[in-house]
């Protein structure tokens, strides 16, 4: 499956965005879906992730509350909703797909093997 992440932007703090994650090649109904982020200079975190058969959802500490992941298998597309941003939200924003029909390994920690190329949030006033 190949993933292309976009919706990405310039947002004031306390604003929104919805980020897309359209996939091709591949129905999504068999892979779990996460989203991670890397902001300069630090490390790639998880922010959230979504089993296969969608009965499992993580979201990290830091966003938690605020971020809403979801997915829409008929459009082969993943969502991340973003509400109320802050700066510290800043970073690329990459999704991230894992093939597992049994969806039993879906968490922000575990292998993701297929990528899309990032999308830039910046929370900026």
């Amino acid at each position: 499956v190949q993933l292309q992440a976009s919706g990405g932007g310039l947002v004031q703090p306390g604003g929104s965005l919805r980020l897309s994650c359209a996939a091709s090649g591949d129905r999504l109904d068999y892979y779990n879906i996460g989203w991670f982020r890397q902001a300069p200079g630090k490390e790639r975190e998880g922010v959230s992730s979504m089993s296969s058969n969608l009965e499992t959802t993580y979201y990290s500490d830091s966003v938690k509350g605020r971020f809403t992941i979801s997915r829409d298998n008929n459009k082969r597309t993943a969502y991340l909703q973003m509400n109320n941003l802050k700066h510290e939200d800043t970073a690329v924003y990459y999704c991230a797909a894992s093939y597992d029909p049994y969806g039993l390994a879906a968490g922000l920690r575990a292998e993701y093997h297929h990528w899309g190329q990032g999308t830039l949030v910046t929370v900026s006033s």
